[in-house]
């Protein structure tokens, strides 16, 4: 591959084909690979964010209420929908064509240099890390928020051994092939962020999952904070926000509207709510925080209490908040959600019967994709047998992973009795599908987060699609 790079579009497309050069590499791959920047911007408060899903729309959270409080704050983030650029961000901002190439020219000679001396060039994900850390270092930010790509345990954003914070959103089952086949050995993964002393929070949705960062964290020493169902409770679902209070003696009458119609958001809501609340306490020490006391922190409401952000701020930094593809209306009657294992299908699944439930949404044709390493026939599987859906259109994503459309087809034929039909061409996809929605319901786009972004690049296309 060429060594120097001058344009933008030059630089985007050497990354683009790291994957067919290079493979991930270990932890300690990426500890030298930082170590050769310079290991840029490690002075700041990081907080560092694992799971299977939610772990985006938490950071996404995280960053609002933060930025709402007056900080400055980057965001590393993927995959991206669109541009490459959006893994990289101040503020939610994505960074500029300029910044971008600009830390590109400074990264790359050093992973041309571990190339050269045998190490190996690092991966896309890795390379793409160590740009979004020599940008942050080039940027006035207080706070970085890192969404782990994979896992955990060997992630390359790992590599930071003194974050502020840890954050462990739901576990479930995905990338089985490689994290394991069980929620216990998927926790062990997304645990492995866990440093010692260094407080966490986590979804407690799962009895298995938590036991395992329980006991992880208390192996090493690090104040834990579990987040059940039981802190908040949903007053309201319709497709525009969930309204949600938090059951605490302080905020139980306030109203929290998140601008995402996915029921499972209350909970990312209220695990970047209580973390912000740490964060922003006396001075990201323990004193701001109700951490449990079994996990080696104090319980202390008063000064828990007065540590909190304003109710209004609080209010108003949720409701603010857009991220892409998580039950977003791209178009009229049209959402595209990220929905690409089991658990997040679960989860689209008791959104849409809440949205049901109260009067909203109507007939349902969904038009779903998947790649081959994800578990699409159990996806499948839980889609025909739990909702009442006019028909499906099945259609194929760009990347060579995708799942042939004949094959999503024969799938749930075997599932369904409903009307089920093969468009391999996105657009020609979503036009049967407002055929088959017949002025009435909604469409739903879901299984991969590459069929979001290709569905968010077409109507930009200009299409006539409503």
């Amino acid at each position: 591959m060429k060594a120097s790079v001058n344009h933008y579009e030059s630089a985007a497309a050497y990354i683009a084909e790291l994957p067919r050069f290079t493979k991930k590499h270990s932890l300690e791959h990426t500890e030298e690979f930082l170590r050769r920047l310079g290991n840029p911007a490690m002075d700041r408060k990081i907080i560092h964010v694992a799971g299977t899903n939610g772990k985006g729309s938490v950071c996404a959270f995280l960053q609002a209420v933060l930025t709402a409080e007056g900080a400055q704050v980057g965001f590393f983030t993927s995959p991206h929908l669109i541009s490459v650029n959006e893994r990289i961000r101040r503020n939610n901002v994505p960074i500029s064509d300029e910044l971008f190439l600009e830390v590109f020219g400074q990264v790359l000679p050093a992973a041309k240099e571990m190339e050269e001396e045998g190490m190996g060039h690092p991966s896309y994900f890795e390379f793409l890390f160590g740009m979004g850390m020599k940008a942050f270092s080039r940027m006035d930010v207080e706070y970085i928020i890192l969404e782990t790509g994979l896992g955990g345990r060997l992630d390359a954003t790992n590599a930071v051994k003194h974050p502020l914070l840890s954050v462990i959103t739901s576990v479930s089952l995905d990338h089985t092939d490689i994290l394991g086949d069980s929620i216990a050995q998927i926790a062990r993964e997304k645990a492995g962020i866990i440093k010692p002393g260094v407080p966490v929070f986590y979804d407690g949705g799962n009895k298995e999952a938590s036991e395992v960062i329980r006991s992880t964290a208390l192996e090493r020493g690090a104040p834990c904070r579990e987040i059940s169902n039981h802190a908040f409770e949903i007053q309201e679902v319709t497709r525009k926000y969930i309204a949600f209070s938090r059951r605490n003696a302080y905020d139980k009458y306030v109203i929290y509207r998140v601008p995402i119609c996915g029921c499972y958001q209350a909970m990312n809501a209220e695990i970047a709510l209580e973390a912000a609340e740490y964060l922003l306490g006396e001075g990201g020490t323990h004193g701001g925080c109700d951490i449990r006391g079994d996990c080696g922190l104090h319980k202390g409401e008063e000064v828990h209490r007065k540590a909190a952000l304003r109710e209004k701020k609080l209010q108003e930094a949720i409701a603010s908040v857009r991220w892409e593809g998580r039950m977003e209306e791209a178009s009229p009657h049209l959402i595209v959600d990220g929905a690409h294992n089991p658990g997040a299908v679960e989860a689209f699944v008791e959104s849409v019967k809440a949205l049901k439930k109260n009067g909203q949404g109507g007939g349902i044709v969904i038009v779903f994709s998947a790649v081959s390493d994800k578990k699409y026939e159990q996806m499948i599987a839980c889609l025909c047998r739990n909702l009442d859906v006019k028909a499906y259109v099945v259609t194929e994503i760009e990347d060579a992973r995708r799942v042939p459309a004949e094959e999503l087809d024969r799938i749930f034929r075997k599932y369904t009795d409903q009307t089920v039909v093969c468009e391999t061409d996105i657009g020609e996809a979503l036009r049967r599908a407002e055929m088959l929605r017949d002025g009435e319901g909604d469409i739903y786009c879901l299984g991969s987060l590459y069929l979001v972004g290709m569905v968010k690049k077409w109507l930009k296309g200009g299409s006539d699609y409503a």
